[in-house]
């Protein structure tokens, strides 16, 4: 027979607060984040480019097509497959993206009646910050945690995304 006494409400409920995914989804945001106010912050991003970060008009969203669109291009459905999204979502985030002058599509060589999203010479700027960005993002996450801490928690998230 258990003693122990029953759980508070509270401590019922913390559990939604504290587990994991949670964590997880507030560390991305915070990272995102921060990505963003740093490309505002890059000289080398047109100035239209960096306004509309810095006025939140750039969002997370827009981030994916940084972070999935390859280099040499990618096809809708591979672009919206690879960011986990609609094909109709991202189809929307790239049409935003080719009005900014990042992105545009192309015919695709391998394929006749398909069409490839591909970076525009503003659109590798973008990604050029976006990294610049990122590794600065990073480092300010290592100063903040220590090197050790960072270093294991890269290598768990890494190990984990590596099972998906």
């Amino acid at each position: 027979m258990d003693t122990s006494p029953a759980p508070s409400p509270a401590d019922q409920e913390n559990w939604r607060l504290t587990h994991l995914g949670r964590l997880l989804g507030h560390a991305l945001r915070r990272f995102d984040e921060r990505v963003l106010v740093l490309m505002a912050r890059n000289v080398d991003v047109p100035l239209a480019l960096s306004n509309l970060a810095a006025r939140a008009q750039v969002g997370a969203a827009h981030i994916h097509i940084t972070r999935h669109l390859a280099v040499g291009g990618s096809r809708l459905t591979e672009l919206a497959h690879s960011a986990g999204m609609s094909k109709q979502a991202m189809g929307d985030l790239v049409d935003q993206c080719e009005a900014w002058g990042l992105v545009t599509r192309e015919a695709d060589p391998r394929d006749a009646r398909a069409r490839r999203v591909c970076f525009t010479p503003t659109g590798l700027d973008w990604l050029q910050a976006f990294r610049d960005a990122v590794a600065q993002a990073e480092a300010e996450f290592r100063e903040e945690v220590g090197d050790n801490v960072a270093t294991v928690v890269a290598i768990g998230l890494e190990a984990y995304a590596g099972g998906a």
